[in-house]
This record gives structure tokens, sequence and C-alpha cells, in this order.
């Protein structure tokens, strides 16, 4: 794909097995506003020429043509002559019903705001905040207090910090961004697992990586064996992993094969990006494992690492962190100014005074997430006892389902129309595989869980009933 276009091997790619029971040119359009929804394309995206798609698909020009026309007919693409056809999300979805009235989103796995937020939007904070108005108010590392109470986290977690190490950013994403940027050339090989955080192989592709994964799955972890290999073969600049409650399979990563894992990266070159901002979403794991962090420097391999307020605190509060050496930290903020400049002063005041209580914080959010996945657990062995629920889900904030059935896609473009979004398995992989699973987010409030839960439930014997046998085969599917 290049800027602003998608060419017909590209879309074909991403398409995966789109075909249906429907006639083939609603099915095409269907598939096409599902990767619209799920921002596997983006809007705004110039589609192939008809000519080439339908050569790419092996489809007659006439039904591409009736594929496209039915896109524009429902908002999501617009066509000028002699421009081509153009991706769009509409404005508004008359005649789609919201759950009982009310949209229902299960395609961000976020909690809402901490109880301890109020508590510290005082006038001690609105003077402090003051304080800063005669200066520019931007920096490219962040507040010095901040930074000093991000390294003070990271040293009782057992990973000394120096405040010189770190860089504050806007957000876990714009953190992984900046690691991607600072690290990754174009054409080179970067290692991640599969599945993983969509938003993730967003930014390493726009970094220029050539992504190289291998499985992560439910039931037992990382496949160590094929991961080691493909260090060794491919010896990939960089490596991007979410060693603790994983998203979406919600697994973490023995101390064994934290170490494994980082002889591998220093055997090959290879530097970590360690997406952190899970790691304190335990629920009932009992056991404290080591950050790679902490563990990187007695296997000779370099960790950048990954931190977010976002997730603990509050989603409105987008401030997040990497911890790095201090060259590449210095380099990256050198480096961070076509991008951004710096993170809003009185967020970095907030979060500032709620690190320290963090563990406060984190007892609240293992009942919230508890609760999240009792009810999950719950309504989908009474709703839905054919879908395989994680029998060990210890943390996180998502389940990742298998449905039983490769009809991830189907399933999340028929919820869309009944005002439910959900991101359907594909989205998580780069090759559009997982359509046997659907990731569950047991942050949401437990009764939308339940909500959400029964509209599936009405939509699932029509979704199941047009599973094709011969998918039964369809390669990566089950996670």
């Amino acid at each position: 794909m290049t800027r602003g276009r998608i060419g017909a091997r590209a879309l074909r790619d991403q398409l995966g097995d789109w075909r249906g029971d429907a006639p083939a040119y609603e099915s095409l359009s269907d598939r096409v506003r599902l990767l619209l929804l799920d921002g596997r394309i983006s809007s705004g995206i110039r589609l192939p020429a008809e000519r080439e798609l339908a050569e790419a698909l092996g489809l007659s020009r006439t039904t591409v043509a009736a594929a496209y026309r039915s896109l524009r007919e429902a908002g999501f693409a617009s066509s000028l002559q002699g421009s081509g056809t153009t991706t769009q999300l509409p404005h508004s979805r008359p005649g789609a019903p919201a759950v009982g009235g009310t949209l229902i989103g299960f395609t961000h796995a976020s909690l809402p705001a901490t109880k301890l937020l109020s508590t510290v939007l005082d006038d001690e904070l609105l003077d402090d905040y003051r304080g800063h108005f005669d200066t520019i108010g931007y920096d490219g590392v962040g507040q010095p207090g901040l930074r000093q109470a991000i390294a003070d986290w990271y040293g009782r977690r057992g990973v000394p910090t120096d405040p010189e190490q770190i860089v504050v950013t806007t957000g876990s994403q714009n953190a992984i961004a900046l690691a991607a940027k600072a690290l990754v050339s174009r054409g080179d090989r970067v290692w991640a697992e599969s599945p993983s955080y969509p938003n993730a192989y967003d930014a390493l592709r726009d970094a220029g990586a050539r992504l190289i994964t291998t499985p992560v799955t439910v039931e037992d972890g990382w496949d160590m064996a094929a991961l080691e290999a493909a260090f060794q073969r491919s010896a990939p600049t960089a490596a991007y992993v979410i060693p603790d409650f994983q998203n979406p399979t919600g697994r973490s990563m023995s101390v064994r094969d934290r170490e494994r894992f980082l002889e591998a990266a220093a055997g090959a070159g290879t530097v970590v990006i360690a997406d952190e901002v899970t790691s304190e979403m335990d629920i009932d794991r009992h056991a404290v494992l080591p950050s790679l962090g902490a563990l990187a420097d007695a296997h000779g391999a370099e960790v950048v690492l990954i931190g977010s307020a976002s997730k603990q605190i509050w989603g409105g509060l987008r401030i997040g962190w990497l911890r790095a050496t201090p060259q590449l930290a210095r380099r990256i903020a050198a480096e961070r100014g076509s991008t951004d400049l710096a993170v809003p002063v009185f967020e970095q005041l907030v979060v500032e005074r709620l690190l320290p209580r963090s563990a406060e914080i984190v007892e609240e959010r293992r009942e919230q997430l508890r609760a999240g996945r009792e009810a999950a657990r719950a309504a989908i062995a009474e709703l839905l006892p054919d879908w395989a629920f994680p029998a060990r889900l210890e943390g996180g904030l998502a389940a990742w389902v298998n449905l039983g059935a490769p009809v991830s896609s189907q399933l999340a473009l028929a919820a869309h129309a009944r005002g439910l979004l959900v991101a359907a398995g594909p989205r998580f992989g780069v090759d559009g595989a997982f359509e046997r699973n659907l990731r569950i987010p047991i942050a949401a409030d437990p009764e939308d869980l339940r909500r959400g839960l029964e509209v599936i439930a009405e939509l699932w014997p029509a979704v199941n009933r047009f599973a094709r046998p011969d998918f039964e085969s369809y390669a990566g599917t089950v996670a």
C-alpha cells in the first residue's frame, strides 16, 4: 500500500477468504466495509481500479463495479470522475439501531477513570499548573517531576532507572511509533507476535518495517522454538513483544521464556520494544514476573520499555512514555519534532501525582477486571456454549475467545448493523488469519458485556449457519 492508495494485490491479501453465500458483489462489498470499520483500511484510501481488482480476484469487472456501487450507496465510498473510488466512513448509519438505544463498543479494551483521579484535581494542582504559565509550555522529553515519578515507578518494579532515560509521550501508541521511527529503516525486518496489538503493527509498518511473525496462543503461549529460529534466520532489526497479559491472548511469558527471548534477541543484534502497558492488569496470576528491562543486562540485550497511564489511570489522560538508553532517549527527543513537540503540561502534573499511588489503583483495577471476566465467562457459557472462553485468563483487558467456526468477520459486520462495535479476529493478525477468534473486552462494564453478548447470541445462529466446511482447515485461524 502506498500513501493514499491500496493496490489490487494488497487489497486481495487484506480481504482474506471473503466469499460467502450472498452474491459475490455483496460479499465483496461487505468485507471492504468490515476492513474500514476495523481500521485495517483507512478512510480516504483510493481503491484499485475496477479492472485491476477484478483480475486480482478472478471476478468480472461488472461484479467489482457492483461492489463499489454498493459501498457508495451505503456511504462507505465516494467516486469522482477521473479520480476513482475512495473509501470513507459514513457520518451516520440510518436504520442501524443501537443496542437498547445506546451504542456499545467492544473494540476498545479500556477501563473508566480510577476513583483516585478526582482526589488530585485540587487547588494545589491548579497552583502548580499556573506556575508553568511563564514557560513556553513544551519540551521534547517531559516534565522533570513526571520523569522522576516514572523512574521511581520502574525502580519499584526492579528496573533501576534514571530520569534521563525517560521520554514522555502522548500515549503508548505515540511511544511505539517514536521507538519504531528511531530504530527501523525502510525494508528492515521486524519481528512481532501473532496475534498482537494491531496499532503496533501499523506503527512498525509506517516506519518501513517488513514484519515477520511467530505465534502466541491462549493454550501454549509463545512458540519459543519458532521464535528462536526466526531470529537466527532473519536477524530482525527490532522486535515488538507484550510479555505480560498479552493483547489479545492474555498470556504472560514465563521467566524462562523471557530469558530465551532476550538471548535470541541479543544473539541476532535485535533491539526489543517491550510493551508493558498491561503489565499491572493482574487479576489472579499469583506470580511476580520480572520486567524484560530487569533481565536485559544479564543477557546482553537492549530493551526499550513502553508504558502508559492511559490504561491504569484513565484513557482520557493521553500520557505514555518510553524507557531507553540515555543515548537513544536523547535521539528520540531530538527527532520527535516531525510528529509532535511535547505533551500537555496539565496531564503530566496529574499523572505525576497518581503514579506513586499505583498500588492502590492496581487493587481497584483487579476487582473491576475480575467482575468483567466473570460476567463474560458466565454470559458466554449460558448464551454461546459452543464458544471456548480461555480456561486460563489471569489478567489483562480482554479475552481471546475461540468461536469454533471461521466467521469472525461476518459476525462483526452483523453486530455493527445492530449498533454493537466488535473488532473481528483478523484485525489482530497480519495475513487475514484468526477468523475463528473474537476479542471480548473484560474491561467493559459487566452490564454492557451482558447486553452485547446477548445481541451476538441472537445473531450467532444465522452467522454460524453459513460457515463453510472447507474453512475448517484454514491455516492460522486457531489461536
